[in-house]
């Protein structure tokens, strides 16, 4: 666990050396390897929080930005890698999918002001002409490490670049289980092919769908319902029949001078430490509408102009109330983009049988946080179990689309559609 007391470091004070990031072992995943690197943003540049997917010669970019606590200067590189449509290596050489240079360096780096945690804050922006462009379409690792050094990892993200040559059609309707229609919702989908003539559409297409960008809640279809001329039909009703949930909740952390209604406490020592007001149980709760952005966070600073650097951090103390005990061997963990969903010790909550709550402590930079709580019963997550299942829910569904054409070794993503369930307005400014 990261020690927050050690880490926050008094204005002025300066590290007089500088130790080396240790070896990591490569993850194909979403992964911040070391706990001092904190606020990892990555989105396509035009829309912040977006969806990290550009189109392939289009000029898109994509945003990266990170916060390394240690708070001195380090010389990070990236690359990336070219993957599989299950992201594992797709085993190419770099020549096969990038154009220019296969590895370049962060050059964008500034220190944090007048904030009681001290950071360095780091920015990245690409592809750009003449460095790095991927030159496949398909699922692509991004890979930041130090000092040249590929085994010195420090952050990995995931990201897509398409080449749109079919079109996905999206339809959501009630669940067809009577059982599940107050808490589901039914996806069916159309892949309509245009151009492109499958040797085999019961093998070489592979549709993937995720609801809130979650890999714990997601499907993945290798066979359609019907093929039709010029189409793939996925209507199965077994299939795309996702538990509906409940809007995630929300902490609004953008001023720690006026503090929000949702923040019970407050101190300031060597950092500043909130208490948030109780969330309850909703699994026995009718459904009530409200505005949020499915998991999604937003770094803001109300207090100062630049959030970027003038954004400080809080060791912000979460409860949850439950009516009845705990499951045995059951964890519950704070998730949301922030952590991309991850139950691991960072975010594990402790139970106390006094109390009946769950508590959990983050490290958050000042922001706006949408998130909610993922329960697991001897390892197998229980979904919703505190949140509730509702039909009603707005939920963000991507549907991703790949191809494998006949003699490549490769998946090409060539097709991408999303869709909302509700028509909320964002919270984030």
């Amino acid at each position: 666990m990261l020690n927050l007391q050690a880490m926050a470091q008094k204005k002025g004070k300066k590290r007089i050396q500088v130790e080396r990031s240790p070896e990591q072992q490569l993850r194909y995943d979403n992964i911040d390897y070391l706990p001092i690197i904190k606020s990892v943003q990555f989105y396509q540049a035009k829309e912040e929080q977006s969806l990290p997917l550009i189109t392939l010669g289009s000029g898109d970019q994509l945003f990266l930005s990170f916060d390394d606590l240690r708070a001195d200067n380090r010389t990070y590189y990236y690359t990336i890698e070219h993957c599989t449509s299950d992201w594992q290596s797709s085993n190419l050489s770099t020549i096969e999918y990038i154009d220019g240079l296969t590895e370049d360096r962060l050059y964008d780096s500034k220190s944090s002001v007048n904030t009681l945690q001290t950071y360095t804050h780091y920015e990245l922006r690409f592809p750009n002409e003449g460095s790095m462009v991927p030159k496949l379409p398909g699922n692509y690792l991004l890979k930041i490490y130090e000092d040249a050094d590929k085994s010195r990892l420090i952050v990995t993200r995931r990201f897509y670049v398409l080449n749109q040559e079919v079109t996905v059609g999206i339809k959501t309707l009630p669940s067809f289980n009577v059982v599940k229609r107050k808490e589901h919702q039914k996806l069916n989908i159309e892949v309509n092919l245009g151009t492109i003539h499958l040797n085999n559409p019961y093998q070489d297409i592979r549709v993937l769908v995720k609801q809130n960008r979650r890999d714990d809640v997601q499907e993945v279809l290798s066979k359609p319902m019907f093929v039709k001329e010029n189409q793939l039909v996925y209507n199965n009703n077994a299939t795309l029949d996702f538990d509906g949930g409940n809007e995630f909740r929300n902490l609004d952390l953008r001023s720690f001078r006026l503090l929000s209604g949702q923040i019970s406490a407050s101190s300031k020592d060597s950092i500043r430490r909130m208490n948030v007001i109780p969330d309850h149980d909703l699994s026995d709760e009718s459904y009530s509408f409200s505005y949020d952005e499915d998991g999604k966070f937003f770094l803001r600073n109300s207090d100062f102009e630049n959030s970027d650097i003038e954004g400080d951090y809080a060791a912000v103390s979460f409860t949850l109330n439950t009516s009845s005990p705990p499951a045995a061997n059951e964890k519950v963990y704070i998730a949301g983009l922030f952590n991309n969903f991850k139950t691991d010790t960072d975010n594990e909550m402790k139970y106390d049988p006094e109390q009946k709550q769950w508590i959990g402590n983050l490290f958050l930079k000042q922001g706006l946080y949408h998130y909610t709580y993922i329960s697991k019963i001897a390892g197998k997550e229980q979904l919703n179990r505190y949140d509730g299942h509702h039909f009603e829910t707005g939920n963000t569904y991507d549907i991703f689309v790949y191809y494998r054409k006949p003699a490549t070794r490769w998946d090409e993503l060539i097709g991408f559609g999303t869709v909302n369930t509700s028509s909320k307005g964002p919270i984030r400014d």
